[in-house]
């Protein structure tokens, strides 16, 4: 069975290739309003960027997403892009945070016991010597 071939896009803050599905997309409909599209399905001239606030910035001040999306932003629509993005940063670090506080807990009753497991090493040592 062939493998399938992962699309691939451009980051236009960073400008880092990654899987199309790491980055968010930020559409401009045809009726003009640009918004971001995290499913990557609405109809208009598209970008994309890395979920990260300052590839959102880099992106605005180098005008990159203005001349990708062949529009010029307003201050508003700058601000707005900004804070949806923020809250989809805040939101992914919310799901990932309970998937990490499992493994720091089991980290941490290993290095509970490999204390207590050297302490009953040193007393068997102790008991045959």
């Amino acid at each position: 069975m062939k493998a399938r071939k992962t699309p691939m896009r451009m980051c236009v803050g960073c400008r880092e290739m990654k899987d199309k599905r790491e980055l968010i997309r930020i559409v401009r409909s045809p009726e003009g309003t640009v918004s971001l599209d995290p499913v990557g399905k609405k109809p208009g001239r598209g970008a994309y960027v890395c979920p990260r606030v300052e590839c959102l910035r880099r992106a605005i001040k180098q005008r990159q997403l203005e001349r990708q999306l062949d529009i010029t932003l307003s201050d508003e629509v700058k601000e707005g892009l900004a804070n949806a993005l923020a809250a989809a940063e805040k939101a992914a670090a919310a799901e990932k945070a309970p998937e990490e506080a499992p493994a720091a807990a089991t980290e941490k009753a290993a290095a509970e016991k490999a204390p207590a497991a050297e302490k009953n090493a040193t007393v068997a040592e102790a008991a045959h010597g």
